[in-house]
């Protein structure tokens, strides 16, 4: 069985409640029409029911059995407009602008999480990474002690290096929020990765963090910040399997590893990667997406108290799928 197929099977001993936002979009009406017929997740569509009824008959997508909400009408809207009110009111925000704000399908989808209405929310398609973000440092939160909103890329590859013995399933991170972490950022968004690779693939995480250097083979400022959050790591999770910095091929590769860093308990079998910038990261998981033909899960927020997770605008509707199935689990 697949990683995929996998959580499929674990999502469906759940039948947990994901809230689409963007019932507009077409790719999202799809997924949820898959979602419903194979029974693994329960989604919520937001939206009007006549244009959604309207736009998925045209499609030829079914969307029996499945709950619209018309968040603008919905009757929760005034207690969730409270709400609001209540948690960014230190913000200057006025009853009238919460109100008119938590219509936004986004915060609405967000709220839903927040009261327990939907076990997670999966946007993005239509909507850019920061609106999703906003929303949910506002109304869903941190956890407590948690500084740092980063995310999360699963790329599974279909055809991992054949002479390597490469994992054919890695964590990068971070492609999609922190444009440019501290050192103590860095280490954070390490630490998370390491958590998220062990809670949703389930196996130990070797975490490498990339520079355009190994263990010091060339000096400059930017990978002084890499060894920086090395040290913090190895001050916050003593017992985490990290090390850097290390290039791409020295933490991937088994024979580069031993030669550019023979002495790294991670170099040559990293399955998480750490990248030192947004840069780095998005082009990096766009690169292997497109030209590798893997398959990339996420962004998958990490950090926050209740899941909500992001959608590449260029998404299919077999990655929001994919991606409800995940948030169900987390």
């Amino acid at each position: 069985m697949n990683l995929l197929d996998r959580f499929k099977e674990e999502a469906a001993k759940l039948q947990n409640t994901i809230v689409l936002p963007e019932g507009n979009d077409v790719r999202t009406l799809k997924a949820a029409s898959a979602l419903h017929e194979t029974g693994s997740v329960k989604p919520i569509l937001l939206g009007k029911p006549e244009e959604l009824n309207k736009r998925a008959e045209k499609e030829a997508i079914s969307l029996d059995g499945i709950e619209i909400i018309e968040h603008e009408r919905s009757p929760f809207a005034l207690d969730y407009a409270t709400q609001y009110f209540e948690l960014r009111k230190h913000k200057g925000i006025s009853k009238e602008q919460a109100f008119d704000e938590i219509l936004d399908p986004i915060r609405f989808g967000a709220m839903m999480v927040r009261t327990g209405k939907a076990h997670g929310l999966v946007a993005g398609a239509a909507h850019a990474t920061a609106d999703l973000i906003r929303a949910s440092l506002a109304i869903i939160q941190l956890k407590p002690g948690m500084r740092t909103l980063s995310s999360s890329f699963l790329m599974i590859l279909d055809d991992p290096a054949p002479n390597e013995n490469q994992d054919s399933v890695l964590v990068f991170s971070d492609c999609g929020v922190v444009p440019d972490p501290t050192a103590a950022q860095l280490a954070d968004i390490a630490i998370a990765a390491a958590d998220t690779r062990e809670k949703l693939v389930g196996d130990e995480p070797n975490v490498a963090l990339l520079s355009f250097s190994t263990v010091g083979s060339a000096s400059h400022r930017l990978v002084g910040k890499v060894t920086e959050a090395l040290d913090i790591i190895r001050e916050k999770a003593p017992d985490l399997n990290v090390d850097g910095e290390l290039q791409a091929d020295a933490a991937l590769v088994p024979s580069v590893g031993k030669k550019k860093a023979p002495e790294s308990p991670v170099a040559g079998n990293a399955n998480v990667l750490v990248f030192p910038d947004l840069n780095a990261g998005n082009i990096g998981y766009k690169l292997v997406q497109r030209l590798a033909n893997a398959t990339a899960i996420g962004p998958i927020f990490q950090g926050l108290q209740k899941p909500a997770n992001d959608l590449s605008r260029g998404c299919s509707w077999e990655d929001i799928y994919h991606l409800c199935h995940l948030t169900a689990l987390q």
